[in-house]
């Protein structure tokens, strides 16, 4: 079997999770990886990690996730179709997420999110996405791009500026007992609420994080509290992802995220990053993406969170810069 032949069976493998056996998958897209991965490769030469011997997702080195930003991960020798990237401030780096297969991501996104709310064509979205859809290489417009091409309703679509559309299409949409989502960044779901309270029963609300310098800091509880009050429902839904990821997990209320099929979480201990921590203790973020083959995997976020025995994890906010460094001092090894 040549490279691309195992490649399509890695991936045919990836389609038929959650039946398949994910540990025996993720070790063998690790070991594909630890080949076939120049920078993966050296990272673990650096740690003196025979991937040979590795029998286990716990004892994987799972690769810093500044790497996005500094160098272009890929799996395998291809030309990228498309690139994600994240936002960013003037002058700082973002991370960038070479992508090989767009329709590869479409389906994996699509069966995400229907492995816990079904067919999405059965959804009218509505995407409440500004700053998003005010830059190009967003991961998330591009998911949501799909979810409303996809959609069975034609009054699916983004909203920038025209929030009083908005606001007349939920009504609309309640009125006549459409199932909907309201799929929005964090802050613009905040003005609104403030703005516009209305009742929303029967309409899934789903933030997507995002308020980093749009307004102030707030936790998701209090942020829920706020949107489930303006718009009298019981609880609000989330969505977790990241440009570094292709695989999401999803909340169906109150902050408890479960993954994707083809997505675990694992915590780490804060101060060594090649340490686990003990289900329900605060550590940081590994996450293991199978939907990443092309890319990397296995991967130490920065986000602060605890993972729980049936796979469920939250997320209580990040590091500062002080353990981000101390975290990945191997970093400056790499080249």
């Amino acid at each position: 079997m040549d490279l691309e032949q195992y490649r399509q069976s890695l991936i045919s493998r990836l389609g038929r999770l959650p039946e398949e056996p994910f540990e025996a998958l993720a070790l063998e897209i690790f070991r594909y990886q630890s080949e076939h991965n120049a920078l993966y490769r050296h990272f673990l030469q650096l740690l003196s990690v025979d991937p040979q011997k590795i029998k286990s997702l716990e004892a994987i080195p799972f690769l810093p996730i500044q790497f996005f930003k500094s160098h272009r991960i890929q799996s395998g020798s291809w030309t990228p179709s498309l690139e994600f990237s994240s936002s960013g401030t003037t002058g700082q780096t973002t991370s960038r997420h070479l992508l090989r297969d767009p329709g590869f991501y479409r389906r994996n996104a699509r069966s995400g999110f229907e492995h816990f709310y079904g067919p999405v064509r059965e959804y009218c979205i509505l995407a409440l996405l500004p700053a998003y859809l005010e830059r190009s290489g967003s991961s998330l417009v591009f998911m949501a791009d799909d979810f409303i091409q996809q959609s069975a309703y034609p009054q699916s679509g983004f909203f920038l500026n025209n929030t009083e559309e908005l606001v007349e299409m939920l009504a609309k949409c309640k009125k006549n007992a459409v199932p909907t989502l309201l799929l929005g960044v964090s802050f613009a779901l905040w003005e609104l609420a403030e703005q516009h309270p209305m009742g929303l029963s029967g309409v899934i609300v789903m933030e997507t994080g995002g308020m980093k310098g749009r307004r102030r800091e707030i936790t998701r509880e209090e942020l829920h509290a706020i949107l489930k009050e303006a718009f009298q429902l019981e609880s609000i839904h989330s969505e977790y992802g990241m440009t570094e990821l292709l695989s999401q997990a999803y909340s169906l209320g109150g902050g408890l995220f479960h993954p994707s099929p083809t997505m675990r979480v694992l915590i780490r201990e804060p101060n060594d990053p090649l340490a686990l921590q003990e289900a329900g203790k605060t550590g940081v973020l590994n996450i293991i993406d199978l939907a990443n083959l092309d890319t990397i995997s296995f991967i130490a976020t920065d986000d602060l969170g605890r993972a729980y025995p049936d796979g469920s994890f939250e997320i209580l906010g990040r590091l500062d810069a002080s353990d981000v460094r101390g975290c990945n001092l191997l970093v400056a090894d790499v080249s």
